[in-house]
């Protein structure tokens, strides 16, 4: 069962905040639907974070998953995901928001210079991400200058955020998986991320991630 969430609604005033609504907007790059941030995982290139975090959604699924990446953009990506939906793992509710934490880590480890910048941009700002529909990942507009709702999406982006300023020089070089079972992506188990190994250099470090409760 989800717990309650209800206590952790929040209430921004946008001019305090940094809010981005569309891609090409200055911040739009923190948005999963932003292109040009591709990553690795088992030796596959991806495209974004939404259409690794998409096919998370499926791991019994192997050629859902495959139909899902092979996307060129993220909207279609999660567009495609739609129709399996139904059939979404069924502790799915309990671990997205560990998925997505994940995923944002891949992203940074992977975008060091331009996500990892857009990130530090934001200063010490409250992130939010407007969303006419969904107050979960985002925060509804409540009035001209408010915004209402969990903002989880944002809200990763600035743990993410404080954690990269704790490591300036970019330590995110190695991202394990989340302890979830059946972690699978095209039928193999997901391996631990090493970004600069991929990138021709040797790893220094390792994010490790909280679990999904201490966000909530």
């Amino acid at each position: 069962m989800v717990p309650d969430r209800s206590k952790h609604l929040r209430i921004y005033q946008r001019e305090s905040c940094v809010v981005f609504l569309k891609t090409n907007e200055t911040f739009g790059g923190l948005s999963n639907m932003a292109g040009g941030y591709p990553v690795k995982v088992n030796g596959m290139h991806i495209r974004s974070s939404e259409s690794l975090y998409q096919a998370c959604r499926f791991p019994h699924l192997p050629q859902a998953q495959k139909l899902i990446l092979e996307q060129s953009s993220p909207m279609t990506a999660k567009m495609k995901s739609k129709r399996f939906r139904k059939d979404s793992r069924p502790d799915w509710e309990n671990i997205r928001v560990t998925v997505m934490r994940w995923c944002l880590r891949v992203k940074l480890a992977y975008n060091p210079d331009s996500f990892g910048k857009l990130l530090l941009a934001t200063e010490k700002k409250p992130i939010v991400e407007e969303s006419r529909k969904d107050s979960f990942w985002g925060a509804n507009p409540e009035t001209d200058r408010t915004l209402i709702g969990y903002n989880v999406l944002g809200r990763l982006l600035m743990e993410l955020r404080e954690e990269l300023r704790e490591r300036p020089n970019g330590d995110f070089t190695m991202i394990n998986p989340p302890d979830i079972e059946s972690f699978l992506l095209c039928g193999r188990p997901i391996e631990p991320i090493f970004a600069r190994r991929d990138n021709g250099k040797s790893p220094s470090g390792e994010a490790k991630e909280p679990p999904q409760g201490d966000l909530f």
